[in-house]
């Protein structure tokens, strides 16, 4: 549970509690899930117009986090179902790693569309990389970023996966 309890602190939500925990990370989790499959489907297209709309939908839930609509699927299909409050809109942390990943989706789908294969897979391979250590590994490497270019270095290491939960 601490990886976990890590995970959702590192997000923003500094005051979970283990219970709260139970619900809000695989709400959480959702997002990164659902992009890796896409980002998945946009490898296998190789369009780069793919990978702008995505970037596309990704800065929509950075400036506008309350009409996030991967949050908003979660919280209809899911969290109403079971009873649950909506996880809100998404926390400094979060959006800053949505900005990062929006970032990394519109580079990739400008290298492809003007004919940069190469430097388009780095992007797609580091992209990659970093959804495999969120979902696999409990490890936002935009969170953990974020938190120290806002001079909270001693929190993001306490959110470190490895880390036990305080």
């Amino acid at each position: 549970m601490g990886a976990n309890l890590n995970y959702v602190r590192q997000q923003g939500f500094r005051d979970t509690t283990t219970a709260a925990c139970e619900y809000q990370l695989p709400a959480l989790m959702w997002q990164p899930r659902v992009t890796a499959i896409l980002v998945l489907l946009g490898l296998l297209l190789e369009s780069g117009w793919f990978f702008i709309v995505l970037s596309a939908i990704f800065w929509w839930c950075v400036l506008f986090p309350r009409l996030n609509p991967f949050d908003a699927i979660y919280d209809h299909l899911v969290l109403k179902r079971k009873g649950h409050a909506p996880i809100g809109p998404a926390p400094a942390p979060r959006r800053f790693t949505q900005a990062m990943a929006g970032t990394f989706m519109l580079a990739i789908g400008l290298c492809l569309v003007s004919g940069r294969p190469a430097l388009a897979w780095t992007l797609q391979v580091i992209l990659l990389l970093a959804l495999g250590a969120l979902i696999f590994g409990r490890f936002c490497s935009g969170s953990y970023l974020y938190h120290h270019l806002v001079g909270q270095r001693v929190f993001a290491n306490k959110t470190l996966p490895w880390r036990s939960s305080e």
